[in-house]
């Protein structure tokens, strides 16, 4: 059975105390097999705008849904349409300071398993290569007939080909690689069946309303269950995919730490929250555990 898509949230009581100092979160860090979880929060400052903050996209966007998805033909074509186009820009997108300090805590032996609700794969970019895609990628395209799955970079250039015409600017890109387009350049635009079985081609992504698969959610679990805390980053936990596992640390008697921009739906299950920018505070954790972020990473555009 599918859930149904929370799309919002209101906190029904006060908010809780929140702090800009990173003494707590040095001190719950610094112990070492921190399990992180990554939300959109982590990605705006390389250009892809969260869902839920204050000039999140879910203010003037409504995501495709998966039932929408697979009974609508026109709403395939939106959906390919405009992230045909927003792709290209998540594609081009840089790793920021805050993935690379993710990296580099990893390497010095304070994080442990990384789970990123984010389908952008700028995690892996930075160098963490093994964090888990909670929500799919981009960069994969799934057949739901034949269950193919495929590179991103192969369908964008069968679309360019069965669109040579196609012209559209990408403005307002969401962190699902959908952007804002007119109906009638929409309507214009002509999708492209599977390669192999000519059924219907879906990104590798978990929509709203849909699923994450099984495997992946007990994989997720397991890195929980190492780890010694909890370090939620950047995301506002409306989604249960996500709460469901600082639920499970909390239960477990382990610290959550909790760095976002605003109230979450997990502040409750918190021993520490924390408002800073997240490259801002990830670089300051990192530099004061003396993890060293001299090295490149991240691709370029």
């Amino acid at each position: 059975m599918r859930t149904r898509p929370t799309l919002t949230w209101t906190s029904p009581d006060a908010p809780l105390p929140r702090t800009s100092s990173l003494g707590e979160l040095a001190g719950v860090v610094e112990r070492g097999r921190v399990a992180v979880l990554s939300g959109a929060g982590l990605s705006t400052e390389s250009g892809i705008p969260d869902y839920r903050g204050e000039t999140g996209s879910l203010r003037r966007h409504t995501p495709m849904t998966y039932d929408e998805f697979v009974t609508s033909a026109d709403g395939r074509q939106r959906y390919w349409a405009r992230s045909h186009l927003g792709w290209r820009t998540i594609a081009r997108a840089d790793p920021n300071d805050g993935h690379r300090a993710v990296a580099a805590l990893r390497d010095g032996g304070y994080f442990g398993g990384v789970i990123t609700q984010n389908v952008d794969g700028l995690h892996q970019a930075a160098g963490t290569a093994d964090a888990v895609e909670l929500h799919g990628s981009l960069d994969r395209v799934l057949c739901l007939d034949c269950r193919r799955t495929s590179p991103r970079a192969e369908l964008d250039r069968r679309l360019r080909a069965a669109n040579p015409d196609f012209e559209g600017a990408a403005t307002r890109i969401n962190p699902d690689g959908d952007v804002e387009l007119p109906e009638a350049v929409v309507r214009r635009f002509t999708p492209v069946p599977c390669a192999d079985c000519d059924g219907v081609l879906k990104p590798d992504v978990v929509f709203f309303g849909e699923n994450v698969p099984r495997p992946r959610v007990e994989q997720c679990y397991r890195l929980v269950d190492e780890a010694a805390a909890l370090l939620v980053l950047g995301s506002s936990l409306t989604v249960m995919s996500g709460l469901r596992f600082v639920r499970h640390a909390a239960a477990a008697g382990k610290p959550v730490v909790i760095v976002n921009h605003g109230e979450t739906r997990g502040d409750r299950y918190a021993s520490v929250r924390v408002d800073l920018p997240l490259g801002r505070a990830l670089t300051e954790l990192a530099g004061r555990l003396g993890c060293d972020l001299s090295e490149d990473r991240g691709r370029t555009a």
